[in-house]
């Protein structure tokens, strides 16, 4: 395994390689870690069980007030109906995350699990940091004995939700209502200690600096090399449509216009969130995040915000996995990305870059190669 890089040699990285010899540099961890040839996915799908969220963060178009005419919680059998059909889809796992709703307790939760798992044979991959904090801080209870309630209910895996940049002042900015990154490390520390597995995220392309960013692997790094609990990493960009951070960046560059002030040209990846960032800064972060967390296993192409061929791209830039076949996503819809893909458009997405596709479950378990 090649030596392990710090921050100032991750940062010097992301500001000045050239972008295909870092590539190349993070397709040679993969091939140290993953060289049987085989890319991965999963079939599942993302159930929002509901969309109401008092958090209302600044870069999120999906959440609703609760007195939105649009706002819902799923009923148990709409819920059931969904997981039926992702099992005859040869669905494995369920991805159930939704808003902080005020009036959802844990009893709604516990309930929820239970009934699933005497019903369908199938991994919950559910309930982000943030979730899990906000019904330990409603209920008076710890993370841990949140999470000790949850999992004997039936919760199996927790997803990385949530994450977005582990900076508190980014964090100020994009969801100010939301956990800070203290509790969000927490609630997959103690996780990981319950012999919980869990992924980790990051959402780039907003307001952080390139420092944040290596800042955000640095502290996945030092949780995986005390835990050991991260089964994958996925960083995504930013998807600004139809959210209020747009509309406030919009209206600040308005107003610039206005003074007959350009406004300032920002660095890579410092959108000001009317922009997307472009498909070389998602390769750079990609490849930066492979060379960095030399500890975690698994690093995941984002072909929900990408699209199919920049995923494909992907595969040569340090990822291994390519994430999911989400037979339902509603959240970076919500931003105005929508690309749907097949399990078949997967598998030949894969094998088309030169890999073996394999079909895994939550644990990376290989269950089929195709």
């Amino acid at each position: 395994m090649s030596a392990r890089i710090d921050k100032k040699t991750a940062l010097k990285l992301l500001m000045k390689a050239d972008l295909l010899d870092l590539g190349e540099r993070a397709d040679a961890m993969r091939k140290e870690l993953h060289s049987e040839g085989r890319v991965t996915f999963i079939v599942d799908r993302n159930i929002n069980y509901t969309n109401v969220c008092i958090n209302q963060c600044t870069f999120c178009a999906f959440y609703r007030a609760a007195d939105s005419p649009d706002a819902y919680v799923l009923s148990q059998d709409e819920l059931f109906r969904k997981i039926e059909e992702t099992l005859a889809l040869e669905g494995t796992q369920i991805l159930l995350q939704g808003g902080l709703h005020p009036d959802l307790g844990i009893d709604y939760y516990i309930d929820l699990l239970r009934r699933i798992k005497e019903r369908f044979d199938i991994n919950i991959h559910g309930f982000s940091p943030p979730e899990v904090t906000y019904l330990a801080n409603k209920h008076a209870l710890t993370v841990r004995e949140t999470l000790s309630l949850l999992r004997a209910a039936g919760l199996d895996s927790i997803p990385g939700g949530g994450a977005e940049i582990l900076s508190d002042r980014v964090r100020e900015v994009l969801s100010p209502r939301k956990i800070k990154s203290g509790p969000w490390l927490k609630v997959m520390e103690e996780a990981h200690r319950l012999g919980m597995r869990t992924t980790a995220t990051m959402m780039f392309g907003s307001v952080e600096t390139l420092e944040d960013i290596v800042e955000h692997l640095d502290v996945i790094r030092s949780l995986q090399d005390r835990t050991g609990g991260f089964t994958a990493f996925i960083p995504w960009s930013f998807q600004p449509g139809n959210t209020e951070l747009s509309r406030k960046a919009a209206g600040g560059r308005e107003k610039a216009e206005a003074n007959k002030k350009a406004p300032a040209k920002s660095p890579v990846l410092q959108t000001s969130g009317i922009q997307r960032a472009t498909a070389v800064d998602y390769l750079r972060v990609l490849a930066l995040s492979r060379i960095y967390l030399d500890n975690v296993q698994n690093v995941q192409a984002s072909w929900v915000t990408q699209g199919l061929k920049m995923a494909q791209v992907a595969l040569r830039f340090g990822a291994n996995d390519f994430g999911s076949t989400m037979i339902e996503e509603n959240v970076v819809r919500a931003a105005g990305v929508e690309y749907r893909v097949s399990k078949d458009d997967i598998i030949h997405a894969i094998r088309a870059a030169g890999f073996i596709p394999a079909q895994r479950n939550t644990r990376y378990t290989i269950l089929k190669t195709f």
